[in-house]
């Protein structure tokens, strides 16, 4: 395992000290399962951190894969972050309306893709909103730039690598889904999916990982919940989730303990898995 680094994680305080910097951009990726009827570009709009820009993770996706918010390629990934006034050399803090939800994901598409400076808001919008930190309205657009995407394919599977997982073992599978849909009591929420979860996989709920004040838990709280699950931190980790947004909650945490050279996020998650019929399910809690 490497060195532990939570300066992933950036404070409030510290947020608002550097608002205005000129390499400084500020991006808002709230999103919220369709079957809430909130609207993440809806709630920025309303209302936002001061010079921030919206990332979509339905829109920055590849349309054409046939799941939700895929990763895109690395082409029209720089097109998007270069219109969002996201460049090679900036510095880039994510927050969001109900962190840690999905802007994780978004730090990790932009990590995935090679982008050198990329944080988090720990206890996103809701503990800024909470310590009466400025808020501004409308949408922002920042100068166009230039970002050079480097894409480190190892960081993502497909199915073909998850199957072969599965088939042999080739590495521990985080489920962040919650318990009930983990264990197939609970209906996956996308119609024509079943229920259930991937043979071997070790189930560890999103939230587990933050406080009661949406912040992330320290390290030796992570570390205790990841040997709590049996992982073992210097073996290969794959994550994997509904749709691959919380996904990567767990690879957040594994990040700020250091983690170590192989983990990756299974992008299909349980959306592509569990809608095939030849991928092999399991129910109940893991054996």
């Amino acid at each position: 395992m490497c060195g532990a680094d939570r300066s992933i994680l950036v404070r409030t305080g510290w947020l608002e000290a550097h608002l205005g910097d000129d390499n400084l951009a500020i991006i808002d990726a709230s999103w919220h399962m369709p079957a809430t009827g909130r609207s993440g570009r809806g709630e920025y709009e309303a209302a936002h951190i001061p010079g921030a820009v919206h990332f979509d993770i339905d829109e920055i996706a590849d349309k054409t894969s046939g799941l939700p918010h895929t990763l895109p390629s690395p082409e029209e990934f720089s097109r998007a972050c270069a219109a969002l006034g996201i460049g090679d050399d900036t510095a880039i803090v994510i927050y969001e309306s109900e962190f840690p939800f999905a802007s994780p994901r978004v730090w990790w598409m932009l990590s995935v893709m090679g982008a050198g400076q990329v944080h988090l808001l720990d206890g996103g919008f809701k503990k800024w909103r909470a310590e009466n930190r400025p808020v501004e309205a409308g949408t922002v657009s920042r100068p166009p730039a230039r970002f050079s995407t480097n894409f480190d394919a190892a960081r993502m599977r497909g199915l073909a690598a998850m199957r072969a997982v599965i088939n042999d073992g080739g590495a521990q599978v985080i489920d962040a889904r919650s318990n009930p849909r983990f264990t197939g009591e609970e209906a996956d929420p996308r119609p024509g999916i079943r229920a259930g979860h991937m043979p071997g996989a070790i189930n560890m709920h999103y939230a587990s990982f933050a406080n009661a004040d949406g912040t992330i838990k320290d390290n030796d709280a992570l570390a205790a919940l990841f040997g709590q699950a049996g992982i073992d931190m210097d073996a290969p980790i794959t994550t994997t989730c509904g749709s691959g947004v919380t996904a990567a909650v767990p690879l957040l945490a594994l990040a700020l303990l250091g983690g170590n050279d192989d983990m990756s996020l299974y992008d299909g998650s349980w959306s592509e898995w569990g809608a095939l019929a030849d991928t092999p399910v399991e129910t109940g809690q893991k054996r």
